[in-house]
């Protein structure tokens, strides 16, 4: 179903930006995953929501916990409505938990690295599936993932000045073996409540890794009826980079951006924040649901 934005309703624009520069070593075994930009890019990106018409919460570092995410999450979808914007926005730590479901085809599930624990990515697709019919949803990732590419080597040593976002793996699986009955529970419940609804997020998160992305993960998640536009720092078996003032996938979102000055689509949107970056660091871009009127549309458009 297409969003539908009449002439006597007026679109209303919600976004929620995280960004964290560090960790509870609480909940990471220690680790606390020191960055610099983290804070700067979810700074920088509300200030763009806010010149386009947005109402936007901003939590960083120690206020970017799970519960305040699901929160923000939650309270937009309940209270957008068809042709409404939802602009997410995260910069900070991607990390991996063992898919106890078994539909990833590295056996790992993505994650965000949240203040005190991290957010699977089966729990926000469900999160947002619950998004009102024609609702826009635009998720920008400032951060490293694994997709379905098993990194079996360390990253390269990063540029100087620049910190990679990504857990260790051997930090990785001392959290999970810290708190494994946490995160299989989190899997556990969310495939628990993706049947009830119709939805699959894990199968559809499978999907994206592949040829045809759009297409196999609209097919899987049939009843997900917001449309979802997804833009990654990078691609399956690449790595974010941090820098000092912004991290580099937002630093190119901005210049392209340039102060609302782009002009252009979406995939023209993205293109060019692709030819901006280095080869060894490539955005990558998702949909779900119908986004085809969305992808039309000039970024950050209300």
């Amino acid at each position: 179903m297409a969003f539908d934005k009449t002439a006597n309703t007026k679109a209303r624009g919600l976004s929620l930006h995280i960004g964290l520069n560090s960790v509870n070593g609480d909940a990471y075994s220690g680790w606390t995953g020191p960055l610099a930009a983290c804070e700067f890019d979810a700074n920088d990106m509300a200030a763009i929501a806010k010149t386009r018409g947005m109402k936007s919460t901003v939590l960083l570092t120690k206020k970017a916990t799970r519960a305040n995410t699901l929160a923000g999450l939650r309270s937009a979808a309940k209270s957008l409505k068809s042709g409404d914007l939802f602009l997410l926005t995260y910069s900070g730590h991607g990390g991996q938990v063992p898919d106890v479901n078994g539909d990833e085809p590295d056996k790992k599930d993505e994650t965000w690295c949240l203040f005190d624990g991290q957010l699977i990515d089966d729990e926000l697709y469900l999160e947002l599936s619950k998004f009102k019919a024609g609702v826009r949803i635009l998720v920008l990732s400032d951060s490293c993932h694994s997709g379905s590419v098993t990194r079996e080597l360390p990253p390269p040593p990063p540029p100087p000045g620049q910190r990679i976002k990504l857990m260790p793996d051997a930090v990785a699986r001392r959290v999970y073996g810290e708190h494994r009955a946490f995160y299989d529970k989190l899997q556990q419940d969310v495939t628990d409540a993706a049947s009830k609804a119709g939805v699959d997020p894990d199968a559809a998160l499978a999907a994206l890794t592949q040829v045809g992305a759009a297409a196999h993960a609209t097919a899987l998640v049939g009843s997900f009826h917001p449309a979802v536009i997804l833009i990654s720092g990078c691609q399956d078996n690449q790595t974010s980079m941090d820098g000092e003032h912004n991290g580099a996938f937002t630093e190119a979102l901005l210049k392209v951006w340039n102060l609302g000055k782009f002009s252009g689509n979406y995939d023209t949107f993205h293109t060019r924040i692709r030819a901006a970056l280095p080869t060894g660091q490539s955005p990558n871009l998702f949909t779900l649901g119908q986004a085809g009127n969305f992808l039309a549309q000039t970024p950050f458009t209300v």
